[in-house]
């Protein structure tokens, strides 16, 4: 993955990711996130893959059920933000749909994405640098706008 600061006013940049076929995107972008320092943002990207796990959050088991998409598919959609966890580091929480030559999609929250032949993710820094709070019982952390600056 290759990125770069395609804008900066006012002291919050915007960056274009440019991923290559083999990488995994998902592990990227949680790189990118500790390389840039970038603490409060949106992101979203297209592209393709030829293969992914989404997962699908089942509440009553607290665990997320693996979807696993084998074959080439289209990144429809890849939406997200980036923000702080209690520790202080980065955090990417993610979601993607991918669709099947077909035009069936599956969706869920992204897991794995290995890249075919490319993904373009812009990723936006918000004003406000956004802190996620653990959910108690859950294995999931949640952004709290009070604990936000």
């Amino acid at each position: 993955m290759e990125y770069r600061k395609i804008a900066d006013e006012s002291g919050l940049a915007t960056y274009a990711l440019i991923f290559a076929e083999g990488d995994e995107a998902a592990g990227e972008l949680a790189r990118f996130a500790r390389e840039t320092g970038v603490n409060g943002a949106q992101l979203s990207g297209i592209g393709a893959a030829s293969r992914a796990v989404v997962g699908w959050f089942d509440f009553a088991a607290k665990t997320y059920d693996p979807v696993h998409v084998d074959e080439q598919v289209e990144v429809v959609s890849l939406l997200g933000d980036i923000a702080t966890t209690e520790d202080g580091k980065p955090q990417v929480h993610a979601h993607a749909i991918v669709a099947k030559r077909s035009g069936a999609a599956l969706g869920g929250h992204l897991l794995e994405l290995h890249v075919k032949p490319t993904l373009e993710v812009i990723v936006t820094e918000t004003p406000t640098h956004l802190h996620k709070r653990s959910l108690p019982g859950l294995p999931v952390a949640t952004i709290r706008l009070s604990e936000s600056t």
